[in-house]
């Protein structure tokens, strides 16, 4: 592509991937039977990953123009991008725009000689008041527009995900003219223990179950206080998540009023509370919050496309899903923060803590844990299992000699070939509160004998304990002599190999 080399600046932790794409994309010359032109990217992600910081830092290594949009009307838009213009290009714009036409073929026209990139952030508040933007972009991109013989490399970014992810979905003016889709995400949980400095596996997890990989929680919401060890880690979440001074305690709260499609935040934070408190299933979620099934398939399906909850399959029971909350913040306010809160907010945090954080081990920490296990599958598959997972989720297996289900945590699958069986790589169980033992590998022997007789091959899967405290010494001792017993603590976990 004749791409430059731009170093990424040392401030950026990690973000390797996302800054080679961003810098191949802006500085990149295009290629194909057609005229070059101008090239469109699209950068989405959560709020608070650090989008705006990457894309700042991108066009000051490239010598590029950013522009961050604001609540605002068209008319005061157009003359807050107009002053972002002369401040760039050190002329007079002609000022004011009529419109948006006039601001986009304006623009196009005048980055030529070479490629360069032009950020417009916060796309979502311009599109909101000027719906005819994107159709407005997609007609200077096409054949006699502006954009035919710029080098402009335009990069709308924006955190509403429900406006993000339509801008290139179905019939949507900009579908398939994007050069780069970049989605920003958290950072792994791996990275997230190195990047607040914590060492201790155990307490990685912990902190992990609360903030999560997001980047502007480390410094921006604690001021860049994280916990010292272990002992620790109560004092602060007290001083931190559970104080009323510091901008964590009423984050996971914005980050729904955030969302433009949410009109009625009551009901959305009754489905949330209702999957941090164990029921996941759309039956079980319509249940806890006393309304029918159908009611909520709109709030869940709106929640889904503000990247807020994911919606996971059973992998052995075709057409039933479970929901998870995707952000861990929020799951600590639905199940901690949320039934306490009128407490917390006049400075009770110690007496409330004390009661909640059993509460916080059980409904945040292990459903956490088996998220983190899930993850360790799908990072560290190849190694264990001799074969790059295809599919990690979790399922239940019916067992009818004993009326009941077996609930599998970690489920690793093989690619579908129809012309075998499908391979189980690995079945798994995750404890955060309970020493493992032997019991816990038979029950999963059992699942992986029913499903044989399902007709998935099992010759070779492996049967995986993932304890938060630890394993007994006999099932320690099984595991070292045979293979197919994984055992993953903490310290596993965390631990690159």
């Amino acid at each position: 592509m004749g791409e430059l080399m731009v170093a990424k600046p040392e401030r950026i932790f990690d973000r390797v991937r996302e800054w080679q794409g961003l810098v191949a994309f802006a500085t990149g010359v295009r290629q194909g039977p057609g005229p070059g032109g101008a090239g469109l990217g699209v950068v989405s992600g959560r709020r608070r990953q650090g989008k705006s910081f990457l894309l700042q830092a991108l066009t000051e290594a490239t010598g590029g123009l950013y522009f961050a949009a604001t609540e605002a009307t068209e008319a005061e838009s157009l003359r807050l991008f107009t002053e972002a213009l002369t401040r760039y290009s050190r002329e007079i714009v002609s000022i004011p725009f009529r419109d948006w036409n006039d601001a986009i073929a304006y623009l196009f026209r005048a980055f030529r000689g070479r490629p360069v990139p032009v950020v417009i952030d916060e796309f979502p508040f311009l599109s909101k008041v000027s719906p005819s933007l994107p159709s407005i972009i997609q007609r200077e991109l096409g054949p006699g527009g502006s954009g035919g013989e710029s080098d402009a490399r335009l990069v709308l970014c924006g955190s509403a995900m429900s406006v993000m992810g339509g801008l290139l979905s179905g019939n949507a003016p900009l579908r398939g003219r994007a050069g780069l889709e970049l989605v920003v995400q958290p950072f792994r949980y791996r990275d997230a223990a190195q990047f607040w400095g914590i060492d201790d596996p155990r307490l990685a997890v912990l902190v992990h179950a609360i903030v999560g990989g997001t980047p502007a929680y480390r410094y921006e919401f604690t001021q860049g206080d994280a916990p010292e060890g272990i002992a620790d880690f109560d004092p602060w979440v007290i001083r931190t998540v559970l104080n009323p001074q510091k901008p964590l305690f009423r984050e996971a709260r914005y980050l729904l009023a955030e969302e433009t499609d949410i009109r009625d935040p009551a009901l959305y934070h009754s489905v949330l509370a209702a999957i941090a408190s164990g029921n996941t299933t759309n039956g079980g979620i319509a249940h806890y919050i006393g309304r029918k099934s159908d009611q909520i398939t709109h709030p869940l399906n709106v929640l889904e496309d503000s990247a807020l909850i994911a919606r996971e399959p059973d992998l052995f029971r075709a057409g039933r899903v479970r929901y998870r909350i995707v952000e861990p913040l929020i799951t600590f306010y639905q199940a901690v923060m949320r039934r306490r809160w009128a407490e917390l907010e006049i400075h009770r945090a110690e007496r409330a803590w004390s009661s909640l954080r059993q509460t916080f081990l059980a409904q945040v920490v292990g459903p956490h844990f088996e998220a983190l296990s899930r993850s360790f599958a799908v990072e560290s598959g190849e190694a264990l299992y001799g074969d790059f997972p295809a599919e990690v989720g979790s399922g239940a297996v019916n067992d009818p000699a004993g009326r009941c289900q077996i609930e599998i945590d970690v489920a690793v699958l093989d690619a579908e070939d129809h012309g075998r069986p499908r391979r189980i790589l690995s079945l798994g169980e995750v404890k955060w509160g309970e020493t493992m033992g032997h019991h816990h590998v038979e029950r999963l022997a059992r699942a992986r004998d029913l499903l044989a007789l399902k007709g998935y091959d099992t010759r070779e899967t492996v049967l995986a304990c993932y304890g938060g405290s630890g394993f007994t010494e006999g099932l320690r001792a099984s595991a070292a002599v045979d293979r197919r017993i994984l055992l993953v603590d903490p310290e596993r976990l965390y631990r690159a190999d």
